[in-house]
């Protein structure tokens, strides 16, 4: 994918997850499946019935969900038995473009750091305005070249 196909992408999914990052969904403490199945008035058995397993299957299924240990394939199952929508979805805290921007300024910072350590070893210090212009100029170019370095460990 080229950098600007990558950028449209990056707006597009930006723009579709917006909506959510404002939106604060708090998993009811027992679960999605227990609070929906007793919101309407079903039972672990009929549950169970629609969804072809046994009623102790019901239970563990809840349990593994306020624990975790809960698939994507049984959320699927047990939503289509009880007549919703999985919505799964990662939503990045900041938009996109801003999450690239201050991993690029880490990355930056760390690189910086390290040469003028060592050019101050050699008692060739830069002065903060040359280091603050390549810090910027630096991140221009993680951000125009989208890097694959860019998300590297230090």
């Amino acid at each position: 994918m080229s950098d600007r196909q990558a950028q449209l992408a990056r707006k597009s999914l930006d723009k579709k997850l917006n909506p959510l990052r404002d939106e604060r969904i708090v998993t009811p403490p027992r679960g999605w499946t227990k609070a929906i199945r007793e919101s309407l008035g079903m039972t672990t058995r009929q549950l169970a019935a629609r969804m072809n397993v046994a009623p102790s299957r019901v239970s563990a299924i809840e349990k593994a969900e306020t624990t975790g240990a809960i698939t994507m394939k049984t959320l699927r199952d047990t939503a289509a038995a009880l007549d919703c929508q999985l919505v799964y979805a990662f939503v990045p805290t900041k938009p996109l473009d801003e999450l690239l921007h201050d991993q690029a300024a880490r990355k930056v910072r760390n690189e910086l750091a390290h040469l003028n350590h060592t050019m101050r070893l050699e008692n060739q210090a830069v002065t903060p305005d040359d280091l603050n212009d390549e810090e910027r100029r630096l991140i221009g170019v993680y951000l125009t070249t989208l890097n694959r370095r860019l998300w590297d460990m230090e």
